[in-house]
């Protein structure tokens, strides 16, 4: 259904060593540069999926209230892992990894990258 997301963030250069320390253990990895965006995707993928960006109408990035990208994980030990990760990358905690009340085997963590913009790690798979 969904094409790519964006995200933007103020320092270019920082959000890319947040995201460098995160995206890997969920199976992306940077795979585009430049001094306006970071692209990311799985090696499979033909195109990066995800990116991070300077506005390009060059004002402060802000992060959306409500707004939030779920990234799929394919194990529990994966959301474990990118919520340590983003912590550590200095992002801030907004749910730790658990089980949530949306079906049986949904296990979820949520963080902030350091722009604010809410991320969450999702694995559906029984464990």
């Amino acid at each position: 259904m969904l094409l790519y997301i964006t995200l933007g963030t103020n320092d270019l250069y920082r959000a890319g060593q947040f995201y460098d320390a995160v995206l890997p253990l969920l199976g992306y990895r940077r795979q585009h540069y430049s001094e306006e965006e970071i692209g990311y995707s799985a090696d499979s993928d033909t195109r990066c999926r995800f990116w991070v960006v300077t506005p390009f109408n060059r004002r402060r990035a802000t992060s959306g209230n409500g707004a939030m990208v779920a990234l799929a994980a394919e194990t529990r030990a994966s959301v474990d892992a990118f919520h340590a990760a983003a912590i550590a990358a200095g992002g801030v905690d907004e749910g730790g990894p658990g089980l949530r009340p949306y079906h049986a085997h949904f296990y979820a963590a949520y963080v902030r990258d350091l722009d604010g913009n809410k991320l969450s790690a999702v694995c559906e798979n029984p464990e």
